[in-house]
C-alpha cells in the first residue's frame, strides 16, 4: 500500500513537473516575437484608453549610462544628470516618475535609474504605473525599503501582489515631489513587477487581473507597428480624437484647419495612435482605422498634412520634422518622421491640437 501511495505522488510530481514545463516553453513560444513594448501592454487593465511608455534599459544606453556606476546605490545628483540628458533627447516626456525620481531612488529601492520598463496607463476609473525590474532585483529588499518609510504591509504575502497602503498623507513625509500616483504599491515577485497607483481598489483590481484581458484591438495595431521604441504615447480612437482634435486651438487656427483637411483629401476617425521615440532618433507615428482602404487613403492626407501648416501649433510642421514616409500596411498607416536639431516632437505633438491626427 505504501509503495503504491509513494508511486501514485511520484507520478502526479512528474504531471506538475511536465506542466510547468510546458506552460514556461508556451510562453516562450509567446514572447520570442513580441516586442517589450507588447510584453508590457499585456499587464495594462483591459480599460486602458491611454498608455505612456518609457523604456528605461534602452534610454540609459541612448544616453550613455550603460557601463558606469549609476544603479541602485547612485546618489540623487547623479540620477539627475541622467535624466536631464534623457530630457534633452525627448525621451522621458512620457514617464510619471521623473518628478519623483530621486527621492524613490534614495527611499523606494527602485527609480528610473534601476528599472527595466516603465508602462502608465490611464482609464476613466483610475490609473496605474507597471514598472519591470531586472530579473535580479530583490523584491524583498524593495518591500523593505517600502516598510522603512512608512508603508503598511499588505496582509497577504508582501512580494505576492498585495497592496502595500502609503495614502496621500505619508507621501509628503517620505521626500518633496513625489506623484500621487506613488500612494499604494504592490509587489509581484513572479512577473518582476512593480505597479502603483493613487487608487487602492483600482490598483489590487489591476494586480489581480493581471494579464487577463487586452487593451483594445486599435491600440494593439498601433502597438504592434510601433516597433521597440524607446518611449511612446499610445491612445485608443475615442481618446486621441479627443485629446488631439483641432477643438484645442482659437477659432481662427480651427478655419484654417478645415480648410487645409478640405484640400487634403477624405480624413477617417482613428481607432487608434501612437507616437514613439525609435532607436534611431526618428519619431515614428501609426494610426489604426477601421478598414484598409481607409489605411490607404490616409497614408495620403495624413502626409500632406504633415507636411504643411501646423495650426494651433504655430508655423509649419516642416520647422519641427519632415516626413521620410507614409506607409499603409492593412488598416495602420505609419508616418516616419525626421525631427530637426532643437526639436521636441514627442513631447510637444503628443497632445493637441495636431492637425494630422486629426478625425
Amino acid at each position: 500500500m505504501a509503495r503504491r501511495l509513494i508511486v501514485g505522488v511520484v507520478a502526479v510530481l512528474a504531471l506538475a513537473l511536465v506542466a510547468a514545463a510546458a506552460l514556461v516553453a508556451v510562453r516562450w513560444w509567446r514572447d520570442r516575437d513580441t516586442t517589450e513594448l507588447e510584453r508590457a501592454t499585456s499587464y495594462a487593465p483591459a480599460d486602458a484608453q491611454r498608455l505612456s511608455w518609457t523604456d528605461w534599459a534602452a534610454v540609459r544606453e541612448a544616453v550613455g549610462a550603460v557601463g558606469t556606476d549609476l544603479d541602485g546605490s547612485s546618489s540623487a545628483g547623479e540620477v539627475r544628470r541622467f535624466l536631464d540628458r534623457g530630457f534633452d533627447r525627448d525621451l522621458t516626456s512620457t514617464s510619471a516618475l521623473v518628478q519623483s525620481a530621486e527621492v524613490m531612488q534614495a527611499h523606494f529601492g527602485f527609480s528610473p535609474a534601476t528599472a527595466d520598463w516603465e508602462l502608465f496607463s490611464q482609464a476613466d476609473d483610475g490609473a496605474v504605473v507597471i514598472v519591470r525590474v531586472p530579473d535580479d532585483t530583490d523584491l524583498d529588499a524593495i518591500a523593505d525599503d517600502l516598510e522603512r518609510s512608512g508603508f503598511t504591509r499588505p496582509a497577504t504575502d508582501p512580494t505576492g501582489g498585495g497592496v502595500w497602503s502609503g495614502g496621500s498623507g505619508l507621501l509628503p513625509e517620505i521626500g518633496a515631489d513625489l506623484t500621487p500616483e506613488l500612494q499604494y504599491v504592490a509587489l509581484d515577485a513572479d512577473e518582476h513587477l512593480v505597479l502603483t497607483s493613487d487608487n487602492k481598489a483600482y490598483l489590487q483590481q489591476t494586480v489581480d487581473h493581471l494579464g487577463d484581458g487586452s487593451i483594445p484591438d486599435g491600440m494593439q495595431d498601433v502597438v504592434a507597428a510601433s516597433g521597440s521604441p524607446l518611449s511612446a504615447a499610445v491612445y485608443d480612437g475615442p481618446y486621441a480624437c479627443s485629446a488631439l482634435a483641432m477643438g484645442h486651438a482659437d477659432p481662427s487656427a480651427q478655419r484654417e484647419a478645415d480648410q487645409l483637411v478640405a484640400e487634403a483629401g477624405e480624413v477617417n476617425p482613428v481607432t487608434g495612435f501612437a507616437m514613439s521615440a525609435q532607436p534611431g532618433g526618428d519619431v515614428l507615428v501609426a494610426l489604426g482605422f477601421e478598414t484598409d482602404d481607409q489605411a490607404r487613403t490616409n497614408a495620403d492626407t495624413r502626409s500632406v498634412l504633415a507636411s504643411g501648416p501646423a495650426p494651433g501649433q504655430g508655423g509649419d510642421f516642416s520647422d519641427r520634422f519632415s516626413v521620410a514616409s507614409a506607409t499603409a500596411d492593412g488598416s495602420v498607416v505609419t508616418l516616419d518622421l525626421v525631427p530637426t536639431d532643437g526639436s521636441y516632437v514627442l513631447s510637444d505633438l503628443s497632445t493637441g491640437p495636431v492637425l494630422f491626427a486629426t478625425c
